[in-house]
């Protein structure tokens, strides 16, 4: 049984191996997107009027008139001194083809004082990546290596990571169990063994003095002086052990992140009570027939306000999306120093139905059944927003071990594939 775990380690391993490296690279970086964005585009992201600010939904008017081809599906609300007005927005359907516009932009950026467009550009661009469009680039092929549309759908790659999401799961396990101590070694002329960078040529039984525990102590540590070899072997195994439970964690949040509808949800209907969101009693639109709202924002934001107030929600509301795929309204409620979400499971939200504006449901942090905040944590956690700064840091160094973990996974394969070939032509 143990040798069958090797091979599916090994070339399991070898398959997800790339596209973790990716994952685990970028992951590491766009912990820190905002932060980055604000660094390398000040003259998107701040201003320096002075000045009442314009209402948001008046420019988000001026904005749909200025850019007939666009609808405004992202409007900010509440804003931090200094910060830009930054909207959202998503292409409408064009008649004549029946597909959507494409304006080459879904962002734009407002001064809220002056009204002067400071900026506009497509977030996510594939090409080409310039200082603007730089992390936005990262943070989709985090998430969706930037496949293209096929056969009307734009998310091919959101499912394929999902697949390789489940597949690093599974093979997590495989790999805590492959370091424990084997009753024996195997014969080399079959295999060659994980417990040592050599080839025996005869089978060695593990010393019967030694206890499990002894036996299982080198697989924690690191023979740093002891060769390129064993030191590739030792960090893969070593640092897969003390970090075996964060790894598991980032792994199936990717799984239920990227494969929410498909897989997730479904599973964690079948064993807890989930309240399903507004979104999962619907089916998504086609993606280019986009449902198109009769409600407008001022009398979502107006509803929106008072039923908080009614519940007794200290903040106020920060900001407001439509989307166009589901045409449901949703209103976040946090103050303005607290519109990235830094810590914790998200901001309060209210959901109202884009047609008639009628009351659909509501998101509230740490509330609902064990199963609701189960779901509730999956991104914060894995992107660590969930534990503040800390956990973001925790994050960023996680995503670097994830892509040693697996550049040194196929540097120790390729070793025993080249010795193994150059073992048999003796």
């Amino acid at each position: 049984m143990r040798s069958v775990f090797i091979l599916l380690h090994r070339y399991v391993g070898l398959l997800i191996a790339v596209f973790l490296i990716f994952s685990g690279l970028t992951g590491a970086i766009i912990s820190w997107d905002h932060e980055l964005d604000d660094w390398l585009n000040p003259h998107l992201t701040k201003t320096q009027s002075v000045g009442l600010p314009i209402s948001p939904m008046e420019i988000a008017k001026q904005v749909e008139a200025r850019y007939p081809e666009v609808r405004v599906t992202n409007l900010p609300i509440s804003l931090e001194y200094g910060e830009s007005y930054h909207f959202g927005v998503s292409p409408k359907q064009n008649l004549d083809t029946n597909r959507l516009y494409a304006p080459g932009f879904n962002q734009i950026f407002i001064d809220p004082v002056t009204g002067e467009e400071l900026g506009k550009r497509q977030w996510g661009q594939v090409w080409p990546i310039t200082q603007e469009t730089f992390v936005s680039f990262l943070y989709k092929l985090h998430y969706s290596l930037h496949m293209p549309e096929m056969w009307g759908t734009d998310r091919w790659g959101i499912w394929l990571l999902g697949v390789i999401a489940i597949l690093w799961t599974l093979d997590s396990f495989i790999g805590f169990y492959l370091t424990l101590p084997a009753k024996r070694r195997l014969n080399a002329r079959k295999y060659q063994t994980d417990e040592s960078d050599e080839l025996p040529t005869a089978d060695l039984p593990m010393p019967a003095n030694k206890s499990w525990w002894q036996r299982w102590q080198p697989a924690w540590k690191v023979r740093w002086t002891s060769g390129s070899a064993k030191l590739n072997f030792d960090l893969h195994r070593a640092f897969g052990l003390w970090t075996w439970a964060l790894l598991f964690i980032i792994a199936f949040t990717a799984l239920s992140l990227n494969l929410y509808r498909e897989v997730f949800l479904p599973i964690m209907s079948k064993v807890s009570n989930v309240t399903p969101t507004p979104f999962d009693l619907r089916v998504r639109a086609p993606k280019h027939a986009p449902i198109a709202p009769a409600k407008q924002y001022e009398d979502i934001i107006s509803t929106a306000e008072t039923d908080a107030k009614n519940r007794g929600w200290p903040e106020p509301a920060g900001s407001v999306l439509y989307n166009q795929g589901f045409g449901i309204y949703g209103v976040q409620f946090y103050f303005p120093e607290e519109g990235h979400g830094a810590g914790g499971v998200g901001h309060k939200r209210l959901y109202y139905d884009g047609q008639d504006g009628r009351y659909l449901g509501d998101r509230q942090p740490w509330k609902g059944t064990v199963a609701d905040i189960f779901v509730q944590a999956q991104f914060p956690v894995h992107s660590g927003r969930i534990l503040g700064l800390p956990g973001r840091i925790l994050i960023s160094v996680m995503g670097l071990v994830v892509a040693m973990l697996s550049l040194t996974g196929y540097l120790v394969w390729w070793r025993k594939y080249t010795s193994r070939r150059k073992y048999l032509t003796i």
